[in-house]
Parts: C-alpha cells; sequence; structure tokens
C-alpha cells in the first residue's frame, strides 16, 4: 500500500451501482464517521483528514507493535500486510499479534504484555468503546504513542491519531444497494456482531437512517452474531421463519456475511434474500461468485495499515500528526471481480 507520500482520502460519497460496476466511494470529509461515541455536552466533532503526508524516512528503527481486533480475520491480515508494507519503506519493525475472538476480556491482557514491553508505538484495533478505554489511555501515559486503527474508544483524546473506514457511509452504501436489488421494497435486516463497537455501530446506524427514510422498506431490526458465522447462520434462519418474505440482509462484518449466506441458502431463499456484506475475505468472494451474496462494502485496511504506521513514525519523530483520518471503500459485484472489485478483495496471508 506504498503509493503515496501525499494521499486524498476525503470527498463526497459516491455509489453508482447497476451491480454491473464497481463503485470507489471516499468518505465525506466531515467528521463522525468512524462511529466513535461523544457526548452532546462534549467538545464538537474533529473534521476527518483529506490528506495524509508519510515521513520519507523514520529517524530510527522504531519498535511498533500491532494489536489486532481479532487474530486470523482476513480484515485485519490485510491490515498487517499494509503495515508491514509501510515499515518497510520506512525503516521501521512491526510485529502483530491478537486475541482469537474480539472480546476486550482477551485483548486487554495482550494489550498489557505489550505494555509491559515498553514498545515505541501502539497501533490497536480497540474491542469495545468502553472497556478498552482506561487500558489504553495507561498505554499512553507510559510514553508509548498510540494509533487506533479501525475501531475507536469512547474518548480517543489520548491517541495521536484515529484512523478508519467512512462506517456510517458504508451502511448508507449497503442500502442503496439492497435498493438496487429490491427496488420493490420490503423487509430488510441487520445482522451484526456485538453492541458496543464502534465500527459496526456506525454501519448499522447508517443503514438503519437510509431504511428509515425509504417508505418502501421496513427494518425488522438487528440481530448480533458475536462475531460467530455459526450463530449468524442460525439468527438469519430463525429470522426466516419470522419473516419469510424478508427480502434483504445487510451483513456488518466478514463473519457476519460468512454465516448470513450460509443460513440463507439453507433455507432455500438464496433467489429471494439479496444480501450486502460487510468486507471482502475469501469466503465473501466465494459466496459472491456463487450468487449468494449479491454485493460487498470492501473496506480498505491495508491503507489503514500503512496510515497507522505513518502516523506513529510522525508522532516519534516528533512531526506533525492527523488527529483523525477516514478511509474509502469499494463495492464488489459478480461482475468487476477481474477488475477493481478483485484488487479490493483481502488477504490471507502477506
Amino acid at each position: 500500500m506504498n503509493t503515496k507520500r501525499a494521499l486524498l482520502v476525503g470527498g463526497a460519497l459516491v455509489l453508482a451501482l447497476p451491480m454491473a460496476a464497481c463503485s470507489s466511494s471516499k468518505p465525506e470529509a466531515a467528521g463522525g464517521g468512524s462511529g466513535s461515541a461523544s457526548s452532546a455536552a462534549g467538545p464538537a466533532p474533529i473534521a476527518s483528514a483529506t490528506t495524509v503526508t508519510a515521513p520519507e524516512k523514520a529517524k530510527k528503527n522504531y519498535n511498533i507493535q500491532f494489536l489486532q481486533g481479532v487474530a486470523g480475520d482476513q480484515f485485519y491480515i490485510t491490515m498487517q500486510c499494509g503495515a508491514q508494507d509501510e515499515a518497510s519503506t520506512l525503516g521501521v519493525t512491526v510485529k502483530t499479534q491478537g486475541a482469537q475472538k474480539f472480546d476486550p476480556t482477551l485483548q486487554k491482557p495482550i494489550l498489557d504484555s505489550i505494555v509491559a514491553g515498553k514498545p515505541d508505538a501502539l497501533l490497536v484495533a480497540p474491542t469495545d468503546v468502553s472497556a478498552m478505554q482506561q487500558p489504553l489511555q495507561r498505554a499512553a501515559a507510559a510514553g508509548i504513542k498510540v494509533v487506533l486503527v479501525d475501531t475507536t474508544v469512547n474518548d480517543p483524546s489520548f491517541a495521536v491519531s484515529g484512523i478508519a473506514s467512512d462506517n456510517e457511509g458504508g451502511g448508507k452504501a449497503a442500502f442503496d444497494a439492497i435498493k438496487k436489488l429490491n427496488p420493490g421494497g420490503g423487509k430488510v435486516m441487520i445482522v451484526g456482531v456485538d453492541p458496543g463497537i464502534s465500527t459496526t455501530d456506525a454501519r448499522a446506524k447508517g443503514f438503519e437512517e437510509a431504511v428509515k427514510a425509504d417508505s418502501k422498506f421496513q427494518y425488522v431490526g438487528v440481530q448480533y452474531s458475536h462475531n460467530d458465522p455459526a450463530t449468524a447462520s442460525q439468527l438469519v434462519g430463525a429470522q426466516l421463519q419470522k419473516d419469510p418474505d424478508l427480502v434483504g440482509i445487510f451483513a456488518a462484518n466478514l463473519f457476519a456475511a460468512e454465516g448470513s449466506a450460509t443460513g440463507v441458502k439453507q433455507a432455500g431463499k438464496s433467489g429471494q434474500v439479496k444480501i450486502v456484506g460487510f468486507d471482502a475475505g475469501p469466503n465473501q468472494i466465494a459466496a459472491l461468485k456463487e450468487g449468494t451474496v449479491q454485493a460487498l462494502v470492501a473496506q480498505q485496511p491495508g491503507q489503514i495499515g500503512a496510515y497507522g504506521v505513518d502516523q506513529a513514525v510522525a508522532a516519534l519523530d516528533g512531526g506533525q500528526t492527523t488527529t483523525k483520518v477516514q478511509t474509502g471503500f469499494t463495492v464488489i459485484t459478480k461482475d468487476n471481480l477481474d477488475g477493481e472489485g478483485g484488487q479490493a478483495a483481502y488477504k490471507s496471508s502477506c
């Protein structure tokens, strides 16, 4: 992902999806899309950056740790690849680790171990906006430069930078895709992960607001899969028994999409229920090819990882950092996998 020294990541959200074309959308310049919580009485949201300037070279070989949201997830693997590529360019070292589940009770001990090792900087995807707040504040207080990647916490002011997709815009784009697939309207649902995760909460918000603004569609609610494909499959099966006329599912992350596809297929509803997934791992690409999933909203995890290293090095070198950065996404359909859509698919290894 070392394709820049000053990259444009802002702009207006665009989605042109006649299902035969892939649209690369870019986030709105206004802040708030990352889904971070803020009090109504608190300070105004910080506007997202539109450009990021990478350092030419680090002043020394810094020790940078990357704590993933969950190990083995192609989204975080792709982020790791982007971070490692950028680290090689800048002359620093990145080491990656993560828990086996997206769970703050599992992430915190790993964080504590990292902090005890006194790295120069930490790239971290917090697994809960509240539970990881104080542990990460303590890491920053210990002198570690903390960069939040993908997810955030309630008060990210201790971090040198926060880098994430325009998740709320991605949720709206997912509804636009379902709308084009079901122009007559109907019942739609969300298969989420767990409440309290900044990114998926923001995706759900964007989707829900878009559904409620269209009188042709009826929102039947969100079901939480706890990042488990088998649970997502069971939830979808149960929902289809309750609402056999369901026409659309927005699966808010990679595992939710995988499980939703299985649930729809097992219920014999593949032709009726249109699924738009968020993320684009190998299993999701396979489902897209099979026609079980009709569209995927792919993030740019490699770019997020590269930006994270850029911001960590800038902070360590005493340079200028960017408080908030939003990256765009690509909508992938079956018809564009040989082009831009295929290039946006996530990696299983670096």
